[in-house]
């Protein structure tokens, strides 16, 4: 049992001011299976933008699979745009080793190359193992290696975290 308690539909409100600040024309976001795609699905909505959010998964490219298997995830990938020469905003949930990132980048690679790649998450709670930072996040927390942090949203799409 934990006490972290993260208000996150108050940390979503930071984040869609974040992005905000970070949109370039033409910009497209880019949710991390699944936590970061509800989220970059809510900010497209919130944001006015055009079209959907792309949907990317990192189970092709994980550097874990030979313990961790093919995951159901691998076939959530979808990017219904160009992503060649485009601005990408990469949004996550929970950014902690950066090794989902760098996998998410490399699926990414696989459908074009970008003119830029930015990642901006709801909380990051350090403990990288690669040089991966975000441009944005709303929240730092520090949890122990054997805590798990996860977004949950309900019925009405509203957010809430699951701290284990």
């Amino acid at each position: 049992m934990s006490t972290l308690l993260l208000d996150a539909e108050a940390l979503y409100t930071d984040l869609l001011r974040g992005v905000q600040r970070l949109l370039q024309p033409n910009t497209a976001l880019v949710g991390i299976w699944s936590g970061g795609a509800w989220l970059a699905e809510r900010l497209q909505k919130d944001l006015g933008l055009a079209g959907l959010p792309g949907v990317i998964s990192s189970a092709l490219h994980r550097d874990d699979f030979g313990s961790k298997g093919m995951s159901a995830a691998a076939d959530h990938t979808k990017l219904p745009f160009e992503v060649e020469g485009r601005p990408i905003l990469l949004i996550d949930d929970v950014l902690y080793t950066g090794r989902t990132t760098r996998a998410v980048i490399n699926e990414l690679f696989d459908f074009g190359r970008p003119a830029s790649v930015t990642l901006a998450v709801l909380v990051d709670r350090g403990g990288r193992q690669l040089p991966i930072e975000p441009a944005f996040s709303a929240a730092r927390v520090t949890l122990g290696p054997e805590q798990k942090l996860r977004l949950a949203r309900d019925a009405e799409g509203r957010f809430s975290f699951d701290v284990k």
